[in-house]
């Protein structure tokens, strides 16, 4: 797969002087999808990095019985603080800057620091019918797909929207394969994560019902932490709209360490789901779980995976591990799956695990790491999809 992406866009808002990115990895069928993410100190290198990994994400999900057709690969990143004042006038005047963009060939959504009711009120102040809206053109019935993908918006499970629990279900799910290979009963594992927005929350509450411990979990005010395992539901509960815990909520028996002290927690499982680069070389000599299972994009550093690996501890790359979110919007779009949680989940469910399956079958066979036998997969179908659908 070429390196070099096949578009590259920088902006600079004219009131604030905030810088922002696009990326645009691939096409297939003139349509690229990735999410908008807003951090402070976002790169136009780290932007180029997740459009790479969302063309992968889309070719590991590409199925020909299917109805979701893989599209290419893209990203945006905005560099701002979500929490500034500054913020929402900043991604309005992004989406404006970029909609020609968005109304051709770049289908977006939430991402990091960003939830998807934002991006679409944003969206409509911008002037765009939807942040999706290049996808339209693709779908056999625009109206029917686009109240199918509405209503799907609409259910929530136990206080919680479909669209942030499915990520969630797909990480935990990788997870459980992991587990099942290494014939470990879920009850004895402890699980660690760093953060608990869309993917973190949802990843802790379908872990924490699937019978494994959570005993750490980080936000931006530190770590709690409980040996004994935390009560998931009521943190989940307790969050603002960042994924911030209030501390009020915590129980006797919970603590409060450092920021980095989910690292070293004593835990088999640690779920980096926050920002990226987060285990650099000398983060990772901290780490004493066996697997680690990237929920967020790029939280693991290439000289840390080496070093890591060196010592026995396994990697399970985000190209794979957080791909359910971003295929459940086309599975949904497409008409692949109804707008049900319980068809969502159970679609999820099976779709990761013939995909992680794959993957560390190709990687023992091989002898490499889950994330090369991940990218090998992706070098044998991307020819195939562009055999199917053209290279543009």
């Amino acid at each position: 797969m070429s390196t070099a992406p096949l578009l590259t866009v920088g902006w600079t808002d004219h009131v604030t002087g905030r810088r922002g990115h696009l990326v645009v990895d691939r096409l297939v069928r003139g349509v690229a999808s990735g999410g908008l993410r807003m951090r402070a100190g976002c790169t136009a290198e780290e932007v180029a990095g997740l459009a790479r990994g969302m063309t992968m994400k889309e070719a590991l999900h590409y199925d020909p019985t299917s109805r979701y057709v893989p599209l290419g690969g893209a990203k945006g990143g905005i560099d701002c603080d979500p929490r500034s004042p500054e913020a929402y006038g900043v991604l309005v005047r992004y989406l404006r800057a970029m909609r020609p963009y968005i109304e051709r060939f770049w289908t977006t959504g939430e991402d990091l620091g960003l939830t998807q009711d934002l991006i679409d009120r944003a969206a409509a102040e911008a002037g765009l019918v939807s942040s999706i809206q290049a996808v339209y053109p693709l779908l056999d019935d625009e109206a029917e797909a686009r109240q199918r993908l509405a209503d799907a918006f609409a259910v929530e499970v136990d206080g919680i929207g479909l669209d942030a629990l499915v990520g969630g279900c797909g990480v935990a799910e990788a997870v459980l394969v992991a587990l099942d290979r290494a014939g470990r009963p879920y009850g004895e594992t402890r699980v660690a994560l760093q953060g608990l927005g869309t993917m973190g929350g949802a990843a802790a509450r379908f872990l924490d019902r699937a019978g494994l411990r959570v005993v750490a979990v980080a936000d931006v005010k530190g770590t709690i932490v409980n040996p004994e395992g935390l009560d998931v539901e009521a943190l989940l509960a307790a969050r603002d709209g960042h994924g911030t815990v209030d501390r009020s909520a915590l129980r006797p028996g919970d603590r409060e360490e450092a920021g980095g002290a989910w690292l070293s927690a004593e835990a088999e499982v640690l779920v980096p789901a926050a920002v990226s680069y987060a285990v650099d070389a000398a983060a990772q000599g901290r780490i004493r779980a066996r697997w680690i299972v990237e929920a967020a994009n790029m939280p693991v550093l290439p000289e840390a995976e080496e070093l890591l690996a060196a010592r026995g501890v396994v990697v399970l790359p985000d190209v794979v591990v957080n791909s359910a979110t971003n295929a459940w919007w086309w599975w949904t779009l497409f008409g692949d799956i109804g707008a049900d949680a319980d068809e969502a989940f159970a679609h999820t469910r099976r779709a990761m695990r013939s995909l992680v399956g794959r993957m560390m079958d190709r990687a023992e066979a091989e002898g490499v790491t889950p994330r090369a036998a991940a990218h090998a997969l992706v070098e044998e179908r991307l020819p195939e999809i562009a055999e199917r659908y053209g290279w543009y």
